[in-house]
C-alpha cells in the first residue's frame, strides 16, 4: 500500500551554467544553521572540486541535506553544462521536484531547455526561481514569459506549466514572492518548496528497494552506493541483495548506512522508505544496481543515458620522455585500464573498448568538455599517458543503412560590432542560421551545425571576439552525413628536427617561421610540436642550436633582444589545436604535442606514401 512521507522533500537544482545554483545552495545552507558561524563558510560550498573551482563550473552532482521547521529537505546539485548531462539524468531518478534557476536578465538559455527537457520527463514538478533580479537590464517578466513558452514548447503538463515562481538574489541570500518585495532571508522559497514540491511516495510494508544513481568510494568503507530508498527499511548489518540491470544477483551485508544532513554523511542504524541513503559494504557496486532485501527478485527499471557523441583514443605514453614525469607504475597500460574501467562505473555517459592494440583504448563521451575533465583529473592523480585528437561517432540508421552525425544547436552572444566575424566563421564550418536577434548592442545568435565542424571552434571563436563573445552548445539529434570535409586548421606545426635543450638563441632568430609553444630551456625531442607555422604547411626546424663560441664578448641580452613569450596553450586549446596526425603526450607536469611518427624522414615517407595514394 502506498503512503505519503511528509516529513522529507526530495529536490534538484538545474540551470544553466552560471545561473547561481551552487550559490543559492550556499544561501540555503548557511540560513539553515549548518555553520556556527555563517560569514566564514567561502562561497560555492558545493563546489569542493579543485577543478570546478578553477573552471567555476559544477562537473560532479553532490548531495546535501537542510531541516526547514521540521522537514528535511535532500539537495542535489547537477552539472548545468550538457557535457555532464549524464550527471543530471541520474540524479533526477531520486527526487520528486526541481528548482529551475533563471537568470533575470539572459532568460531560458541552452542548457536551460536540456536540463527543464530531462526534468519534465520523469514528470517532476517545477519550481521557477527568477534568480539575480538585482542585475542592470533584468528582464523580470521577459525571462518569466520565456520560461512559460519553453515549458509549453517541452510538452509540460498542465500541472507543471502552472509553476509558483520566486524572486531571488542567490549572492545576498534573499528571496520573494513579487521582485520588488524580497524578504531578508530565504524563508519565501523554503515555503514555496514544502508547498508544491510532493513528499516521497513510499510503499513502507513492502520490501526494500534501492537504484544506485550515484557512487562515492571512502578509504576505510570501500565503495559507497547512494540513491533513494523506494520502499520497506534498511538496517545496519542486514543481508541485503544485488541485482544488476541485466539480471544477476548477488548477496552481501549492508555494513554501514548513512543519510545526508548539512555537507556531511551521518552513520545511521536505520534508513526508512522516502530518504536518499548511501549504503557500504559491497564489494562491487555500479550505477543502475538494485539493492535491497534477499527476496527481491526483479531490479527496477535501469537509468537511460544518451548515447555519447565523441571520442578519443587513450594511450600508453610513446614519447622519449615516457616514465620521466608520472608517478611510478601508473603509466602502464594495465593501470590506465583499471583507471578507465573505474571512471566506467560512475560516469555513465562514458563508454571505453578496446583500440587497436592492447596498449590503446577508444574512450566515448559526451563532448570535448566532458573527455577533457577526465583528462585533467587523470593527470592530476599522477597518471602518464597520450591521446588522440577527437572525431564524432557516426549512427547507421537501422532502417535505410544510411549514416548518420551528430547535429548541435549553437547559441552565440556576441558584441554588434563582432557579428561579422561570427557570421564568416558559422559559415565556413556549414553553419544554419535559425535565429537572430539584437538587443542593447548585443547580437544573439541561433545555428544548427555538425558536431565535427565544431571541433576546434570554441578557441577560435575567442580569440577572434577578443574573449567577448559567448557559445553554448546543446546536442540536437543525428541527421544524414554532409557530403563536406571536415574543415581542417589553417596553418601547420612547428616540428622540432632533434632533441636537446631549446636556446634563446635559436627562438629569436625563428620567430618569424611562427608561434612558439615553448619557453627558452625546455627540453625538446625530435617530433615534437613546438609551435604553430605561418603557412598550412609543417615545418621542422632547429631550436637547440647554441651560439657559437668564440673570443668575441657579447652582451647576454644581444641574445635574448626580441624574444616574444611562449603562447600559454591550456589542455583545451591543446585539444582543439591538435591534427589527425598529432598525439597529445598528458603528464603530471607538462602537456606536449607531438607527432605520431617522430622520426622526421619516417614521417615525410609516410606523407609522399599518402600523396601518392590520394593522386592514384
Amino acid at each position: 500500500m502506498t503512503q505519503v512521507r511528509n516529513d522529507i522533500r526530495n529536490i534538484a537544482i538545474i540551470a544553466h551554467v552560471d545561473h547561481g545554483k551552487t550559490t543559492l545552495v550556499d544561501g540555503m545552507l548557511k540560513q539553515s544553521k549548518v555553520f556556527r558561524d555563517a560569514s566564514s563558510a567561502g562561497e560555492r560550498i558545493l563546489d569542493s572540486n579543485a577543478l570546478e573551482r578553477e573552471r567555476g563550473i559544477t562537473i560532479l552532482s553532490k548531495n546535501t541535506a537542510v531541516t526547514w521547521n521540521d522537514t528535511k529537505i535532500n539537495i542535489v546539485d547537477t552539472p548545468g553544462h550538457a557535457d555532464f548531462g549524464g550527471e543530471v539524468e541520474r540524479v533526477l531518478n531520486m527526487v520528486d521536484g526541481a528548482l529551475l534557476l533563471i537568470d533575470a536578465v539572459e532568460g531560458p538559455m541552452p542548457q536551460t531547455r536540456f536540463v527543464l527537457r530531462k526534468a519534465l520527463g520523469l514528470g517532476l514538478r517545477v519550481v521557477v526561481v527568477i534568480n539575480k533580479v538585482d542585475r542592470p537590464h533584468s528582464r523580470l517578466e521577459e525571462a518569466l514569459n520565456e520560461t512559460f513558452d519553453l515549458f509549453i514548447e517541452l510538452g509540460a503538463t498542465d500541472e507543471q506549466a502552472e509553476f509558483p515562481v520566486v524572486y531571488a538574489i542567490g549572492l545576498e541570500g534573499r528571496a520573494g514572492y513579487s521582485a520588488t518585495e524580497l524578504h531578508d532571508d530565504l524563508t519565501p522559497l523554503f515555503e514555496t518548496i514544502i508547498k508544491y514540491i510532493a513528499p516521497p511516495l513510499i510503499e513502507e510494508n513492502e520490501p526494500s528497494r534501492l537504484l544506485v544513481t550515484t557512487l562515492d568510494y571512502d578509504n576505510y568503507k570501500g565503495q559507497i552506493a547512494i540513491g533513494r530508498l523506494r520502499s520497506g527499511k534498511l538496517v545496519k548489518g542486514q543481508s541485503i541483495a544485488r541485482i544488476t540491470p541485466d539480471g544477476k544477483k548477488t548477496l552481501g551485508k549492508a555494513e554501514f548506512l548513512f543519510t545526508f544532513h548539512n555537507l556531511t554523511k551521518v552513520e545511521v542504524d536505520e534508513v526508512s522508505a522516502g530518504d536518499i541513503v548511501a549504503v557500504a559494504g559491497l564489494p562491487v557496486i555500479g550505477i543502475s544496481d538494485t539493492l535491497g532485501d534477499p527476496s527481491i527478485t526483479e531490479a527496477l527499471p535501469a537509468i537511460l543515458v544518451e548515447e555519447p557523441t565523441v571520442r578519443m583514443t587513450f594511450g600508453v605514453n610513446t614519447s622519449p620522455f615516457t616514465g620521466k614525469e608520472g608517478k611510478t607504475g601508473l603509466s602502464t597500460s594495465r593501470k590506465l585500464r583499471e583507471r578507465l574501467d573505474t571512471e566506467k562505473r560512475s560516469n555513465v555517459a562514458l563508454r571505453v573498448a578496446d583500440g587497436e592494440s592492447s596498449e590503446k583504448f577508444v574512450v566515448s563521451g559526451r563532448g570535448e568538455l566532458h573527455l577533457g575533465i577526465l583528462i585533467e583529473t587523470m593527470r592530476r592523480e599522477g597518471y602518464e599517458f597520450e591521446v588522440s585528437k577527437p572525431e564524432v561517432i557516426m549512427h547507421e540508421d537501422p532502417e535505410t543503412g544510411e549514416m548518420l552525425e551528430p547535429v548541435e544547436d549553437v547559441h552565440i552572444e556576441v558584441a554588434d560590432v563582432a557579428a561579422g566575424i561570427v557570421f564568416e566563421l558559422m559559415g565556413s564550418r556549414r553553419g544554419e542560421l535559425s535565429n537572430m536577434s539584437s538587443e542593447n548592442g548585443t547580437t544573439f545568435m541561433e545555428y544548427r551545425v555538425p558536431t565535427r565542424f565544431l571541433i576546434g571552434f570554441q578557441s577560435q571563436f575567442m580569440r577572434a571576439t577578443s574573449g567577448m563573445g559567448q557559445v553554448h552548445t546543446v546536442f540536437s539529434g543525428y541527421e544524414p552525413v554532409l557530403q563536406i570535409e571536415t574543415p581542417r586548421r589553417q596553418f601547420g606545426s612547428l616540428v622540432a628536427d632533434q632533441a636537446g635543450t631549446a636556446t634563446a638563441y635559436s627562438i629569436v632568430g625563428l620567430q618569424q617561421r611562427g608561434t612558439f609553444f615553448i619557453a627558452a630551456g625546455t627540453e625538446i625531442y625530435e617530433g615534437m610540436v613546438i609551435g604553430e607555422h605561418i603557412r598550412n604547411e609543417d615545418l621542422t626546424i632547429n631550436v637547440a642550436r647554441a651560439k657559437q663560441l668564440n673570443n668575441f664578448r657579447a652582451k647576454p641580452s644581444e641574445t635574448t633582444d626580441g624574444l616574444v613569450p611562449p603562447r600559454d596553450m591550456s589542455l583545451d586549446d591543446f585539444i582543439e589545436f591538435m591534427a589527425e596526425d598529432e598525439l597529445l603526450e598528458v603528464t603530471p607536469k607538462a602537456l606536449r604535442l607531438r607527432k605520431r611518427i617522430l622520426d622526421n624522414d619516417m614521417r615525410q615517407k609516410s606523407d609522399k606514401a599518402k600523396k601518392k595514394m590520394v593522386e592514384a
